[in-house]
């Protein structure tokens, strides 16, 4: 099998030669692995791991993201991210918040509203075809896409979103729907250029922390499930997957989810017995496909390699026939050891077993590993 044929196997629970994966590291762990091979690029490290999935985008062409003197720079809703350095590593956050403190909708800066326009789709269908002649699955579109909570959070303040939330601001309304029309577009016009050749979508909302809901049903249903059934509608309609990244303790919104038409819950982090890969394979397993939950905050960073390896034996039990892209429940993280890294992949049956030139020979200008993709803040 190839990586799409794997992957759509798996997603109909028709078998595969080995479960479909999907990598996500942050750079310093992408970097350790790289060092350890020997590897110069990021598509030589997601071939070396047996990634099965490569995206397509748009070339940004918009208003220049501008960079400031204090090292900040600036995302498209006018926000500015800037590094903040722990031990080991760094971490974008936001450090400017257009939005904060804004009451009154006459006070609300709509310049800072980005465009679908800002966007050329005229590679998209060369990218798709070239990624279905090496025969991987195709995405559009990241989990910072829609991302109601915690993007509209990164320009007006997270506390303050909630409070919106429960009390319909209208202002916090007017960026949601700007934000929800702006995602919308780009990946519908992104669909459209790709001519059918898109299989799956990606869009992200973290409805839940590490012990249950961040939000109420009713607050679900009011504002987020109209937007969410009109985007996966589209997204059908274009003869695409759905895939929606949700971090924390979701288990309450996946019911709804289906209804709706989200095909896969990316992540899945098992922070609660509810949120038990085993537990939601029994409830939504006919209904859903999960990617993700081996978890970067406990068995990935904290447990040994045979730990990793009880973990993922379990998964592959669970999920003989499908069901299940296994890999990390978020990018495994600073201080991970390379062997829990490696353990994952190698019991999975992903690992590449020799490093030859046929990898080591591919070029690719994927970004420097040492900076966060900046696409899964905006």
């Amino acid at each position: 099998m190839n990586s799409r044929e794997r992957v759509l196997s798996a997603f109909e629970r028709r078998g595969y030669d080995r479960i479909p994966v999907k990598h996500e590291g942050t750079p310093e762990v992408n970097r350790m692995i790289m060092d350890h091979f020997g590897l110069k690029n990021m598509e030589q490290l997601l071939r070396v791991v047996g990634d099965d999935f490569r995206y397509v985008e748009p070339v940004y062409c918009g208003p220049e993201l501008r960079k400031f003197p204090d090292g900040s720079v600036e995302g498209y809703f006018g926000e500015r991210y800037k590094y903040a350095e722990f031990e080991g590593g760094k971490y974008l956050e936001a450090s400017y918040l257009p939005f904060a403190g804004v009451d009154r909708l006459e006070e609300l800066d709509r310049s800072h509203f980005p465009s679908a326009d800002w966007f050329d789709y005229s590679t998209i269908r060369q990218q798709a075809e070239a990624l279905r002649q090496q025969g991987f699955a195709v995405c559009c579109g990241t989990a910072g896409d829609m991302d109601f909570i915690n993007g509209i959070s990164r320009a007006r303040g997270m506390e303050q979103v909630l409070m919106d939330l429960i009390d319909d601001h209208p202002v916090y309304l007017e960026i949601m729907q700007a934000r929800f029309e702006f995602y919308y577009e780009v990946q519908r016009r992104t669909l459209e250029a790709a001519g059918g050749l898109i299989d799956f979508t990606h869009a992200g909302e973290d409805f839940g922390n590490q012990r249950g809901p961040m939000i109420g049903l009713n607050v679900f249903e009011k504002h987020f499930a109209p937007k969410y059934g009109k985007y996966f509608e589209m997204v059908r309609a274009h003869g695409a997957r759905t895939m929606l990244h949700m971090c924390g303790c979701c288990e309450a919104f996946v019911p709804r989810l289906i209804e709706l038409g989200m095909d896969v819950y990316d992540v899945v982090q098992p922070t609660t017995p509810e949120m038990d890969i085993g537990v939601l394979k029994e409830r939504f397993g006919k209904e859903l496909t999960f990617c993700g939950s081996v978890c970067v905050q406990s068995t990935l960073a904290w447990g040994t390699p045979q730990d990793v390896e009880r973990e993922i034996n379990r998964r592959l039990e669970l999920f003989p026939a499908g069901g299940l892209f296994l890999g990390p429940t978020h990018a495994a993280q600073v201080g991970s050891p390379l062997e829990n890294v490696l353990a994952m992949y190698r019991t999975a049956g992903s690992l590449a077993g020799k490093i030859d030139d046929s990898i080591l020979s591919i070029e690719a200008d994927e970004g420097a590993v040492d900076e966060i993709d900046m696409s899964k803040l905006f």
